[in-house]
């Protein structure tokens, strides 16, 4: 079996696609509290989801950010190996 080749970083890369995703709920919040003022009325499920999918993007992204902080640090509890990015 030959060794499979790592992605090219560029492709590794998780920072573009978690903060396009919550761009992408912060938009539908924006677009469903819009929409919900202009009608009148309470905000509905749409809305909470995408506040939640904002919120849980922020928190995620600031959970990673700070994951690969003690990594480059050298922190014993921390994640290595992570597809290259680490270093």
């Amino acid at each position: 079996m030959r060794p499979v080749p790592a992605l090219p970083r560029k492709l590794a890369e998780p920072t573009p696609v978690v903060l396009t995703g919550t761009l992408c709920w912060l938009i539908a919040a924006l677009v469903f509290g819009v929409w919900g003022w202009v009608t009148g009325s309470a905000p509905d499920t749409r809305f909470w989801t995408s506040v939640v999918g904002t919120v849980l993007g922020v928190l995620g992204y600031g959970l990673f950010r700070w994951q690969r902080a003690a990594s480059r640090r050298g922190s014993p509890g921390a994640w290595r190996g992570l597809a290259g990015l680490d270093e």
